[in-house]
């Protein structure tokens, strides 16, 4: 199969890097240092699964140059996504599928506007790792995952050859949703919460899980959550609320979500895709989200001065 890495950053380098290992036809897009790099030495890659370096890889910033390929997986952060659908439009062939890999449940649809239902899947993932410096990338946590499906939830042969293609590359397990969207919004809920309270409070998730009145905001930001995606028409699990704080308390404490490290960084983060996304979204069906919007409100000040829209620096 011919994959294209459309973000070929810590999440999208790293599953790139298995699949293009494996002997799969794999070409990175990136840009910056971490491109350059890719293309003078490779790309080396620290795993808990195990270490590996690629001497030469495709790599580019032109998209227009690549041609038509199979797969598309989307690493860039999400609030990136509609300018990079524009961008891959030279990629997408009669048979080409695009699968995206971002935190939040809007990446299908703004996909799907850009370059066709038929062409998008839904998609997620599970990893903890970083651009080490340009053209090294360390996975140090969690067992790297990729959960994908038609957005009808029908499992055709793509959805088939592309769980085996990552299910041969190793380091990474391939699975096929029999629901994407409660999937999808089961990752979104767990990460928004915990993404809004670290970044809330500037602390770790062991902190901020261990005090009884921020450990209540993060049930209630969950709370809210699940009641937008019931809304929605979303079958998550009834249980989902009470699994997800079990969840939590199993993580390291010292834990930190990307949004949270973003934005405590000073650099443009997922907020609006986040937290800004349950507020939103919950307005369109008639759920409200004091929690969420509270979290929301009082992080857009620094997400917008990292964007450089407020006179206020």
């Amino acid at each position: 199969m011919r994959f294209a890495i459309f973000g070929s950053g810590a999440v999208g380098g790293y599953f790139g890097a298995r699949l293009a290992k494996a002997g799969e036809d794999v070409t990175f897009i990136a840009r910056g240092g971490h491109l350059k790099a890719m293309q003078g030495h490779g790309l080396r890659v620290d795993s808990l699964a195990g270490h590996f370096s690629l001497d030469t890889v495709n790599a580019t910033d032109k998209p227009g140059e690549v041609g038509e390929v199979d797969v598309i997986l989307v690493g860039v952060k999400a609030w990136q996504v509609p300018e990079a659908a524009e961008a891959m439009r030279p990629m997408v062939g009669i048979n080409t599928y695009v699968v995206p890999l971002q935190n939040g449940v809007e990446a299908p649809s703004q996909l799907a506007k850009v370059l066709g239902e038929a062409h998008v899947l839904g998609g997620l993932c599970g990893l903890i790792a970083s651009v080490e410096q340009p053209g090294h990338l360390r996975h140090t946590g969690a067992e790297p995952f990729i959960t994908f499906g038609e957005m009808d939830n029908r499992v055709t042969e793509r959805v088939k050859k592309l769980q085996l293609a990552i299910d041969h590359a190793g380091g990474a397990k391939a699975n096929i949703a029999s629901d994407i969207l409660v999937a999808m919004w089961d990752k979104f809920m767990f990460i928004t919460a915990w993404s809004g309270l670290g970044a809330i409070t500037r602390s770790p998730l062991g902190t901020f899980r261990s005090h009884p009145e921020t450990r209540e905001m993060l049930r209630q930001a969950l709370t809210e959550t699940y009641v937008v995606a019931q809304a929605r028409g979303v079958s998550l699990a009834p249980d989902s609320v009470n699994a997800m704080i079990a969840r939590y308390d199993k993580l390291p404490e010292t834990g930190t979500a990307s949004m949270q490290r973003d934005i405590m960084a000073g650099r443009p983060s997922e907020l609006e895709q986040q937290s800004g996304a349950v507020v939103r979204i919950g307005k369109e069906v008639g759920v409200e989200t004091p929690i969420n919007a509270f979290i929301y409100h009082s992080l857009l000040p620094m997400e917008r001065r990292a964007r450089g829209q407020t006179q206020f620096q």
